[in-house]
């Protein structure tokens, strides 16, 4: 049932051993068995194993990554960047975000900042969301959010009244 993947516990798929066709009904059902194998009672049968010693909180962000149709898609795209790269600590819609501009060598620059637990801030620029750019990182810490926006074309409609 596992996919031939073999970058091992960083691939959501092979964590949760269910194929990249697998149903949201399969995905969490493989979730849940997958968090029984790691219950503490069955662990201390194991515990010279090592590789039976999942993180439960990877084994949550692959569920919670592989449940969502944006987030799946998302991580799918990414191939093997999202598998060894920063995972988003939460999904932060563009509406949330403070908007300034500011006067460049080529025109305004439209920039969009979110404030990170940290104290820092997370910064995505117009150039970055016309790039279709969603995992933005902090300034000042690792930590990664996906910014969930929509892009929208603006159609010159005359006026025929």
């Amino acid at each position: 049932m596992a996919n031939d993947d073999s970058s091992g516990l960083n691939d959501y798929y092979t964590l949760l051993q269910i194929t990249r066709s697998a149903s949201p009904s399969t995905t969490k059902a493989a979730y849940h068995r997958a968090l029984l194998r790691l219950h503490p009672d069955k662990l201390q049968q194991r515990a010279e194993d090592s590789a039976q010693l999942a993180d439960v909180g990877l084994l949550h962000d692959a569920f919670l990554t592989l449940s969502s149709t944006i987030l799946r898609t998302t991580y799918n795209a990414q191939g093997e960047l999202s598998r060894i790269g920063p995972r988003p600590a939460q999904v932060v819609s563009l509406e949330w975000f403070d908007r300034s501009e500011e006067d460049g060598s080529h025109g305004a620059i439209s920039t969009w900042t979110f404030p990170c637990r940290c104290g820092g801030k997370y910064e995505v620029t117009e150039d970055g969301l016309e790039r279709g750019l969603h995992l933005v990182g902090c300034r000042s810490c690792s930590e990664v959010i996906w910014v969930g926006y929509e892009m929208v074309t603006e159609v010159d409609g005359g006026n025929a009244g």
